[in-house]
This record gives structure tokens, sequence and C-alpha cells, in this order.
């Protein structure tokens, strides 16, 4: 299939503009007249999983962040962006990102079911899509009430994690979550207004943390990789879907720092 034609699948599912003023999203490389047989996922194209979708024959790249935010005055091999746009040209892959539009159409619910919350609703909202509210993150209920170091682990097992950082007391009940992948300290307030026991997030400061928890609201800090790879497997699973004719891979999971 062309490449036009995934993407205007994928743009009619998630619409470009829904994302940010701010954000970079929509085909970013390539010819979109290309024949695509393998689109490759990744949370980011680092050099890394550049090399993987390469190694893996792939002609499309799918990715959640967009590799360019800004303009660029000069593409060459001097800066690690241009060496990159350069591999992608030579190799004639198409390369797309779908980045807060997919947060609101489809992450957003997607960390819900994560986060087992029973009955969800829109956590920041930023407008109404065809009779529907939407934005960012969901706040609802668990199915148990719990206490919060309970909790934590069950975040910790269902994202599949090795850690989560935890502001709070770990012996204190909570049975009202509320959840923004990525970065979401800006909804901190949304949360409490909403009535959120524990917020799961990522990317949470020393001083953040402990300002929170001054006001009564509970943190998960389960980093911005560990809440978001999820968009890999779960886009994935909707290409399959959609395009059974299609060969798709994901980049391996691996967070991008290590704890000693």
């Amino acid at each position: 299939m062309k490449a036009y034609e995934l993407i205007s699948w994928l743009e009619k599912k998630y619409p470009t503009d829904a994302a940010e003023d701010w954000d970079n999203v929509g085909l970013l490389t390539g010819d979109d007249n290309t024949e695509v047989s393998h689109v490759f996922l990744a949370l980011d194209l680092t050099e890394e999983t550049l090399a993987e979708a390469i190694e893996n024959g792939a002609d499309m790249i799918l990715t959640h962040h967009p590799m360019i935010f800004s303009g660029i005055k000069k593409i060459n091999n001097h800066s690690f962006t241009g060496r990159r746009i350069l591999t992608l040209i030579r190799k004639g892959i198409v390369y797309y990102a779908m980045h807060t539009n997919y947060d609101v159409l489809g992450m957003a619910d997607l960390s819900a079911d994560y986060m087992k919350l029973e009955n969800p609703s829109v956590l920041s909202v930023t407008e109404e899509r065809e009779g529907e509210i939407q934005g960012f993150g969901r706040v609802g209920d668990l199915p148990d009430r719990m206490t919060l170091r309970e909790y934590a682990q069950l975040v910790k097992k269902s994202l599949k994690l090795k850690d989560v950082k935890v502001y709070g007391n770990l012996d204190s009940e909570v049975d009202r979550a509320a959840v923004c992948t990525g970065s979401g300290k800006s909804m901190i307030q949304d949360a409490i207004a909403a009535g959120a026991e524990v917020y799961v997030t990522g990317d949470i400061d020393h001083h953040t943390g402990i300002d929170t928890v001054a006001q009564g609201l509970a943190l998960i800090d389960a980093g911005h990789y560990g809440t978001e790879y999820i968009f890999m497997d779960a886009v994935k699973k909707e290409l399959n879907q959609a395009f059974p004719e299609l060969t798709v891979s994901c980049a391996g999971v691996k967070s991008p720092y290590a704890i000693l």
C-alpha cells in the first residue's frame, strides 16, 4: 500500500488538528507516494531505534514523540537530528509522528485501562469533538479501596516496570486516581480539583513532589518512558487489525536510563 493511504487512515482516527499548537505531528520526512509494507513503531526515533528499524527492513517508521520539534536551518551530518534525517532519506524510509493528538484521542483511555480506572472521565479538557469532551489524562475510581503502597505496586506490575517513585504516605488509603502519561505535572491542579487521592504520571521533580503531597495528593512517578511505551503495542494491534497485509514491528522495550 502507499504511505498516504496509511496516513489517511491514521489521520481519520487521530486527526492532526487535535494536537497542541506547539507540537509537530504528521509526515515529518519522506515521500507519501512510497510503497510501504513494513511499519516500525517506537516511542522515540533515536540512533538505536533507527538502526533497529533498518535492520528489520522497515520502509515506514511511526513514533509517538516527534524527532523534529522546531524549525531546522541546516540538514547535515554535523547534528544528531541531521544525521537521522539523512539516513531516513538515503534509506527511503517514510517517517510519521503522532504525539499530543494520540495523547488525547488514544493514550488517555489506554492509560486509564492500565491504571484500572472505573468510570473514567477527562482530566484536563482541551475541546469538544464530535459531541464528546476530549482532553489529556483520565480520572476515575479504583476497583477497591487500597493503600498507596498497594496501588503503587499495581501500577508497577501493570506497566511491567522495575521501579516507581512514590510521594506520600504509603499506608494511606486511596480509591480515586488520576493518570496522565509522559510529563503531567502541569495537570496536578486538575487532579486535585477532580477529587483524586493519587496521581500517576512521569517527570516529577523534588519540589513538585513534596508540594503536591502538602496539598493532599499522593504521586506515583512511573517515568516518562514507563508510562508511554504502551503506545507501541496498542498501535501495533490497531494496524494488524486494520491492515493484515502489513508487517508491523516494535522497538524493543528498554528504559533510556539505568538505576544502579
